[in-house]
């Protein structure tokens, strides 16, 4: 480590119009992601596609909406407004000076963090990504339950309860990621040829689950402020997408809310599973590299 990047002399130095800028762009595109859920909110409705990128994952739009250059960047006269923020400095606290990311005290306070995304999208990253799941990992999920115990109990199964069970029962179950497999029925759970865990996470991820995919924008979220608000919104982008093909490939019919269903019962559906299944893993392998730049530029401004 040099000295001057433990001074913070190397860092990139963005002049207050170009960040402002560019804070105003991550507003304008976080306000379109977020608009319809909090508007339902208001009125207090639910909606068993949209509101799982809100729930499932616990990151407030507010959250999303807050943009941040990432680390190994200085804001021209930021202080006053990165005023109070977690993980910020200022040359001069007490003027409006230049503000940046004090990656120093992120990495003290969740280094251990860092190190564990840093190894899981490393390995997922490296790993052949495999299509042959088809989004049964849903399927799974309703195996053997009565329409009251269904966890959208407002939806129906498209082909009926019978008919699902024996989807289940009649395919190769290979489900990889644990926060899916977790949700198996327990009658279903057997049924998994493979039994990923939390501890076994980092070996058993690969790139072409969905779920994978997903869990990009989980990530990078946990990793605030160092990546720049530009790369989380990818992340939440390619989330918003798979989750849609997640429940248009699951049992649930959402015609209601004018989505075609995958229908991965039948052949020509699970072709066009996988092969929307390997443009998400392409997008997904591209953040997951995002990151990892981002954090190898983090670690390069740790003192």
């Amino acid at each position: 480590m040099t000295a001057a990047a433990r001074s913070g002399e190397d860092r990139a130095r963005l002049v207050e119009t170009v960040w402002r800028e560019r804070e105003r762009a991550h507003i304008a595109r976080a306000t379109e992601f977020t608009r319809a859920h909090l508007e339902r909110k208001a009125r207090g409705e639910k909606h068993p596609i949209w509101d799982f990128l809100f729930t499932y994952y616990p990151f407030k739009p507010a959250q999303i909406k807050t943009w941040h250059p990432g680390a190994g960047v200085t804001l021209e006269n930021g202080a006053a407004s990165r005023s109070g923020w977690k993980y910020y400095s200022a040359s001069d606290p007490q003027t409006n000076s230049d503000a940046w990311v004090n990656v120093t005290a992120f990495m003290e306070k969740r280094g251990r963090t860092v190190d564990y995304i840093e190894n899981l999208l490393r390995q997922t990253l490296e790993r052949t990504p495999r299509f042959g799941c088809f989004g049964l990992h849903e399927w799974a999920m309703v195996y053997k339950l009565t329409p009251e115990q269904l966890r959208h109990r407002g939806l129906r199964l498209r082909i009926g309860h019978l008919a699902t069970d024996r989807v289940v029962e009649d395919s190769y179950i290979v489900c990889s990621h644990f926060d899916a497999f977790r949700f198996f029925t327990p009658a279903a759970a057997p049924l998994n040829t493979l039994n990923p865990t939390r501890e076994t996470q980092p070996e058993t991820e690969q790139p072409g689950c969905l779920h994978a995919g997903m869990d990009v924008y989980k990530w990078a979220a946990k990793l605030e402020p160092l990546v720049p608000g530009e790369l989380l919104l990818d992340c939440f982008e390619l989330a918003r997408d798979i989750r849609l093909v997640d429940m248009q490939a699951s049992p649930y019919d959402i015609s209601e809310y004018g989505y075609a269903a995958v229908p991965i019962e039948t052949p020509a559906g699970r072709a066009q599973y996988a092969e929307l299944q390997r443009g998400f893993a392409l997008r997904g392998n591209q953040l997951r590299q995002r990151v990892l730049d981002a954090i190898a530029l983090a670690r390069a401004h740790a003192a």
